[in-house]
């Protein structure tokens, strides 16, 4: 069976979070979205737990089922993120509650805000995190790797001086929203690993749940078959990573903090990460993957198709020039669920013929040619950077993934230069 799953989210015990990320609200979210494995974020937070424990559990996967609409539920599995004494983030994906409570106990002495706080901060060690991650039989990989202020390149040059004689146990490395596969394949050491695509979703509206997720092939709904899939094992496996176009992410070049100006890295070290406005340059994830690349980037046979794109509403709004929270771009999400039934069945699934033949309303051609421009890569991203959100524009002239082409990642004419204003994320 073929599963999509987002891996990285968290509740409303997480600082920075939407009150509504409930297990209800997340549920009913998921299953619009098409989500069908959900980490539940946040599992060694006692009160989340206490409340997971009400679920039905089979195997390791937490069933809602969802009372008001017969036959629809959504399958929760155990995960959590911790920061390290570096401020490095990781992801523990675990396989049973008892675990959670024994991984609870054994971090507890270590972290003086594990009862406030779903994302805990511990005064451990990388090697030390996966040591107990084994002992409690969880798995273990980076969040978001790239990532210039919580990760492990922006503190480490690899996986080894993070992990330590532990290394060996790490099966998986996030990307988060500034990589690719493209980008992490130029790494020699993480060629054989898997990659995660997640949302890390602090709010469960449609333009931030699973804006990233994964697609597995298992042979069921189990932590045992997630695990070997992560593992590619037995014949589980990785079939597709979806996820926003890298250079829409808010770091992926870099630039200053404060006036967001682009810089190249030249540029950058030559200013001594001052921005002429006073502000800091902040290393951009393009910078440190060309840092640390040492291969040609052409991937390994067990990578899956990476598919870039961004949230429905937020396609919709482009092409209408419209927000993605207006009544208008509601609307014809909320009619296209109804026809396809799920989020991903029109982004990724419904074949372009469908939108054309379908009789259930009249779909505006320039959201269908939106949807088709991102299938096939024929968008225009000018870079994000300094912690904020790149820009899309549609109609582009070729493809932005030819010029990604074998690994390489060409720069755009706008670095450095003040920057057209367009529609992006940060203005929803």
């Amino acid at each position: 069976m073929i599963i999509n799953s987002d891996l990285h989210i968290h509740s409303h015990y997480s600082a920075a979070t939407s009150p509504r990320m409930d297990l209800h609200t997340l549920a009913k979210e998921a299953t619009r979205k098409g989500i069908q494995l959900l980490g539940t974020g946040d599992c060694l937070h006692p009160k989340w737990l206490k409340g997971i424990r009400e679920l039905e559990e089979r195997d390791g996967v937490f069933y809602f089922e969802d009372k008001e609409e017969e036959g629809k539920n959504t399958n929760f599995v155990l995960t959590v993120e911790v920061e390290d004494a570096r401020r490095v983030h990781h992801l523990l994906i675990l396989p049973t509650i008892a675990k959670a409570e024994e991984l609870y106990e054994s971090f507890k002495k270590y972290s003086p805000d594990i009862d406030s706080d779903g994302r805990p901060s511990l005064r451990l060690s990388g090697e030390e995190i996966a040591e107990r991650a084994k002992d409690a039989e969880a798995l273990i990989g980076p969040c978001h790797a790239f990532t210039p202020w919580t990760a492990l390149y922006a503190y480490h040059n690899s996986l080894r001086e993070c992990y330590g004689d532990m290394v060996g146990y790490v099966s998986f490395v996030e990307l988060g929203l500034s990589a690719d596969s493209s980008y992490a394949d130029r790494i020699e050491e993480l060629r054989a690993l898997t990659f995660l695509t997640n949302s890390d979703a602090h709010s469960p509206y449609p333009i931030r749940l699973a804006r990233e997720f994964n697609r597995f092939h298992v042979e069921d709904m189990s932590f045992e078959e997630l695990k070997a899939a992560i593992e590619r094992k037995r014949g589980r496996k990785p079939v597709l990573n979806v996820g926003v176009p890298p250079k829409e992410g808010k770091y992926n070049e870099s630039a200053c903090i404060r006036c967001y100006k682009h810089y190249s890295l030249s540029d950058a070290v030559i200013n001594k990460w001052r921005c002429e406005c006073g502000g800091m340059i902040k290393k951009g994830v393009r910078d440190r993957v060309n840092e640390l690349a040492n291969c040609d980037g052409a991937h390994p046979e067990h990578r899956p198709p990476y598919l870039h794109l961004i949230p429905l509403a937020m396609i919709i709004g482009l092409a209408l020039h419209k927000s993605a929270s207006s009544k208008t771009v509601t609307g014809i999400w909320e009619s296209l669920l109804a026809e396809f039934g799920t989020e991903v069945n029109v982004l990724v699934d419904a074949s372009m013929d469908d939108f054309h033949a379908s009789s259930g309303f009249n779909l505006d051609a320039s959201v269908v040619e939106a949807i088709e421009a991102f299938r096939e890569g024929k968008i225009r991203v000018i870079p994000g950077g300094g912690g904020k959100y790149g820009a899309i524009e549609l109609n582009a002239k070729g493809s932005e993934e030819a010029n990604e082409k074998g690994g390489e990642m060409e720069l755009e004419e706008a670095t450095g230069r003040e920057q057209k204003r367009q529609l992006s994320l940060i203005d929803f």
